[in-house]
């Protein structure tokens, strides 16, 4: 069985801007460079038949570049418990129009549609059910913010666990229209 989603890898210096704001929370794990992405859908465990559909049918996305930058700083909760500490990304629309397309290939190779909404985030920190205090950090980053960055290319990944947790690995990269690698399928 394969694990997979679908997500972005943000530019190595958004990602150092990020590491270097990773810090003063007890209790936090926070992600490490190799983890920073920022998912487009999450697709869960598949055999390798469907995982090869996922990837063909992923082959058919097409989307033009476009601009995003960080913007802000938030978390998600469960049941009242903090359980992720993320960093948000601006404008929205056009990951949400990539989301939906990135969608419909999954839901055409079998993979039940997305339910949730989608909100576009680079996860930072999760926590176990005893995690600090964040409020501090949410304070001190409400304004994280970055240069634009061009999105020209998503990655389908496979999340592998091991003894230091997961780790992610590219299984195909899917390039925009126009990109000088795309593929000419």
């Amino acid at each position: 069985m394969h694990r997979l989603f679908v997500a972005i890898r943000p530019p190595a210096t958004i990602r150092s801007q990020l590491l270097a704001q990773m810090a003063g929370i007890p209790g936090a794990r926070w992600q490490d460079d190799g983890q920073l992405h920022l998912t487009l859908r999450f697709i869960g465990e598949v055999d390798r038949h469907q995982a090869d559909d996922i990837a063909d049918a992923l082959a058919g996305v097409r989307f033009q570049p476009f601009a995003i930058a960080l913007a802000g700083a938030g978390y998600f909760d469960r049941r009242g418990v903090v359980d992720t500490l993320w960093a948000g990304v601006q404008p929205r629309d056009p990951l949400a129009h990539l989301h939906a397309k990135v969608d419909r290939a999954c839901v055409s190779a079998g993979i039940p549609v997305e339910t949730r909404a989608y909100l576009p985030h680079i996860t930072l920190a999760r926590f176990s059910r005893y995690g600090g205090d964040i409020a501090p950090f949410l304070a001190l980053h409400a304004g994280l913010a970055s240069p634009a960055f061009t999105v020209d290319e998503f990655n389908l990944y496979e999340s592998r666990l091991g003894h230091a947790g997961s780790s992610y690995h590219v299984v195909e990269t899917y390039r925009a229209e126009g990109h000088p690698d795309a593929r000419d399928d």
